[in-house]
């Protein structure tokens, strides 16, 4: 059961200009279930998109690093069941062969569309079942699909992840619509996700790498379910320059921020319901570190914490076990680190001051924020100004359980 998260209603969901989508059972891993998607672009759109850290990559995600060099995207193709991961040259050529399916049906070369593919690694992917049912996707292919693709992309999620906002930018309204998946294998350096998120705001395409760069960086790379960097997370961000505003060449003006602060706000929204979702989930845990000399440091405290499988089950059965969490901190690579200006907050309880345990900290305040469902640790580092956050969740029975039975 996901932690607060709400089925997305497709009347929420508004279409974005420039943008049709589709979906069909095509059976790719399991008869009489929605397993493929076509993400449809208009001509003169800018598209740019983020991949997973893994070195040792899905075929797919090689192939979309190879397409976006090339420029002018138009069509997305997007399986589950089958990552396509771990499949050698053969791999490669199977993902190039649904784009080559998807281009003929659009009249466009095959390098214009980009491949994505989530579930199952090392098993070959069975193409000839995406193009049977590329038809009966492009039919489908409506600009208020978006619910339906969610839904069409998921594997072991229990609820589709989409969210959607209306700005406005220079006086012009800008529609941003976003998908995504994920719910194991998930860390920061992207994770087995796939997140897609489209505007029809004027954007350059250099600007729009940056952007997909930013937006990444704030929301995918922030969040943690076990601590497992997947093969084939791929973030994609499109803009179909359709608004009415003038055109945005750099992040630092009004428009791109404005933009930016959106996009950020769904983006993180799609990340932190990956999280809520994590597989056997029960707690949304927020985890923020204060205090550092750098960022990169408070990340690294951060990260520490949420990987935890020792914090994590300890929030799993509401028992505040909380020196593990002091543990991590010292655990996590900070070479001069000082304990005795360690400050260590769950909610408002103060647990621990200066190092120690804060004399006026009562075990059953620490075991009331523990019951909770949403749960923000604090930790003050006391070196610096910087700070920064990750969001995470419990580690259950359940999680063994589906990991377990994945393949059955």
């Amino acid at each position: 059961m996901a932690v607060n998260l709400p089925t997305p209603r497709a009347a929420d969901l508004h279409p974005v200009p420039g943008i049709r989508v589709g979906v069909a059972q095509a059976g790719i891993r399991k008869a009489d279930r929605t397993d493929l998607a076509v993400v449809l672009i208009d001509a003169g759109a800018s598209v740019a998109g983020v991949f997973t850290q893994n070195r040792f990559c899905a075929a797919p995600v090689q192939v979309c690093r190879d397409h976006l060099t090339r420029g002018d995207i138009r069509a997305l193709v997007i399986n589950t069941g089958n990552a396509n991961a771990g499949t050698g040259e053969d791999g490669l050529v199977r993902a190039r062969a649904s784009c080559t399916a998807l281009a003929r049906h659009l009249d466009i070369a095959t390098e214009q569309v980009l491949p994505f593919s989530t579930g199952v690694i090392m098993e070959p992917l069975p193409v000839e079942r995406i193009e049977a049912g590329l038809p009966a996707a492009l039919a489908d292919a409506g600009p208020d699909h978006w619910l339906q693709a969610a839904q069409a992309i998921m594997t072991t999620d229990t609820v589709p992840k989409a969210f959607s906002r209306q700005v406005a930018i220079d006086g012009a309204a800008v529609t941003i619509t976003g998908i995504s998946k994920g719910a194991g294998m998930i860390r920061p350096n992207m994770a087995t996700m796939l997140g897609f998120l489209a505007c029809d705001a004027r954007v350059d395409q250099a600007a729009l790498r940056q952007l997909a760069l930013e937006l990444a960086e704030g929301s995918f790379n922030r969040v943690t379910v076990d601590g497992d960097t997947s093969t084939n997370d791929s973030f994609v961000v499109i803009a179909t320059n359709q608004a009415a505003h003038a055109p945005i060449t750099s992040l630092d003006g009004a428009a791109g921020r404005a933009l930016k602060a959106a996009m950020l706000d769904a983006a993180r929204r799609l990340a932190q319901a990956i999280v809520r979702d994590g597989e056997g989930a029960t707690k949304f845990i927020t985890v923020r570190v204060e205090g550092g000399k750098s960022a990169q440091e408070c990340r690294q405290v951060a990260y520490a914490i949420a990987h935890s499988p020792l914090v994590k089950t300890a929030f799993f059965a509401s028992d505040p076990n909380l020196g593990r969490i002091l543990a991590a901190v010292g655990y996590a690579g900070i070479d001069d680190l000082d304990q005795t200006r360690i400050d260590l907050y769950l909610d408002d309880v103060h647990v621990a001051v200066k190092g120690g345990r804060n004399p006026h900290y009562r075990e059953e305040d620490g075991q009331r924020v523990m019951k909770q469902t949403e749960i923000t640790v604090r930790v003050g580092l006391g070196r610096g100004s910087a700070a920064d956050t990750v969001w995470t969740c419990d580690l259950s029975h359940e999680y063994v359980s589906i990991n377990a039975d994945y393949r059955s």
